[in-house]
């Protein structure tokens, strides 16, 4: 077994981390106070070119691995969530799930723009009386000739006013004996007609990001945007489902280091007495706690990354390493803001932010709960996994791929 990160990944790593403190902390403070996103951000992240991350050369992508993906998400958290979702939101729960479901001729054509950055994907399930319990979304796709006609809404979708295209699944079915089997999955341009968004405000974090709503209003898609056969929408979104939370879970790993670096600095700065705080056993605890959190995490997600390079089914694995590392990083922020004390509670020192970033995480992508009974069911033989009807390409990719 060898847990050895090679050179590439530490090229990889150098580069994400040196964007994010270039480009993302930069001004965050302020973005972050005013609820401003900037979309520039995203050309940058292209020209870097972090959005190809784990996308075969043949479609114009960086030829990486999917560890590669992690550590670029882990990095970018590192420097603000905001940044780390545009890599969940476009890399992992479009272009991945694009890159296992698409036919060759859909690969081919919707593929290198979004390893170039052409175009930003995003990805839409998520509807105001629809969160965990996804089966029972409202929007709905008719049959019409050789279109399928669309109409609903769908809410918290990050990216809502930016993304180019989004992974959209809708009932198509509504008579289905499973309402699962119902559900079939479109990729929806912007630019047709009855498309709108709207964004939402006044997010506890995540302040730096976009998320909103999206619209539908008999907007016509033709049938060759579908992905996956009809019925296939809820396989489709528990693939992409797979990857987002894989991102997650690494991003999380980058609160964690955040909030340790920034607790390390201030131990040696703060002085009680004329001793630094970061001679107190109590604080030495909670820091010893985020190095254990850190390290796990990281175990957590390489391992996830290594089943998706070697082909591997991996839901029951990657819901682990999303519920134990955003509980941590949500952990190692409340930490963090006790060893600044009452520095950590304004916005002078990044850990405030973190905190509320990192209580979001807790939520999207299944929450704690959600992965609580799944990791409990899959103990207990009352969960299984069926065979993918279509797996992602092992790396190092193939020409066949």
């Amino acid at each position: 077994m060898d847990f050895a990160l090679s050179p590439e990944h530490d090229l990889v790593r150098e580069t994400a981390r040196k964007f994010a403190d270039q480009e993302i902390v930069p001004g965050l403070r302020e973005r972050d106070r005013e609820h401003v996103s900037d979309a520039s951000q995203l050309k940058k992240m292209a020209a870097a070119g972090l959005l190809g991350v784990s996308i075969p050369a043949k479609y114009d992508g960086m030829d990486t691995d999917y560890v590669s993906l992690g550590i670029v998400c882990e990095e970018l958290e590192r420097g603000d969530t905001s940044a780390r979702v545009v890599m969940s939101v476009h890399s992992g729960l479009h272009s991945l799930t694009v890159l296992q479901w698409g036919t060759a001729e859909q690969k081919q054509r919707w593929l290198p723009s979004l390893a170039t950055g052409q175009a930003v994907g995003g990805f839409a399930l998520t509807e105001p009386n629809a969160g965990s319990d996804a089966v029972n979304i409202k929007t709905r796709a008719e049959r019409s000739g050789d279109e399928y006609v669309l109409n609903g809404q769908k809410t918290w979708i990050s990216l809502a006013d930016y993304a180019d295209r989004f992974l959209v699944v809708a009932v198509t079915d509504p008579n289905a004996k499973s309402k699962a089997n119902g559900l079939t999955a479109f990729i929806v341009e912007r630019d047709r007609p009855g498309f709108s968004s709207r964004a939402i405000k006044g997010k506890l974090g995540v302040r730096a990001g976009n998320t909103g709503e999206i619209f539908f209003d008999n907007l016509r898609v033709p049938a060759e945007n579908r992905l996956g056969d009809e019925g296939d929408g809820f396989r489709v979104a528990m693939s992409a489902l797979d990857h987002g939370r894989y991102t997650v879970a690494s991003g999380a790993v980058g609160i964690v280091t955040a909030c340790l670096e920034a607790s390390v600095k201030y131990c040696h700065d703060r002085k009680v007495g004329g001793e630094e705080i970061g001679k107190k056993q109590l604080v030495q605890q909670m820091i010893a706690k985020m190095v254990a959190s850190r390290d796990i995490g990281r175990l957590l997600y390489y391992k996830v990354g290594w089943m998706k390079n070697t082909g591997q089914r991996h839901t029951r694995e990657v819901s682990l390493a999303k519920w134990q590392n955003c509980n941590a990083a949500f952990e190692s922020a409340n930490d963090a803001i006790e060893i600044h004390g009452a520095y950590g509670f304004c916005d002078e020192f990044p850990v405030e932010r973190h905190f509320r970033n990192s209580r979001g995480a807790v939520i999207y992508e299944g929450t704690r709960e959600i992965h609580t009974l799944m990791q409990a069911e899959y103990e207990l033989g009352y969960r299984e996994d069926r065979p993918l009807k279509h797996t992602l390409p092992t790396w190092p990719f193939g020409p066949e791929v």
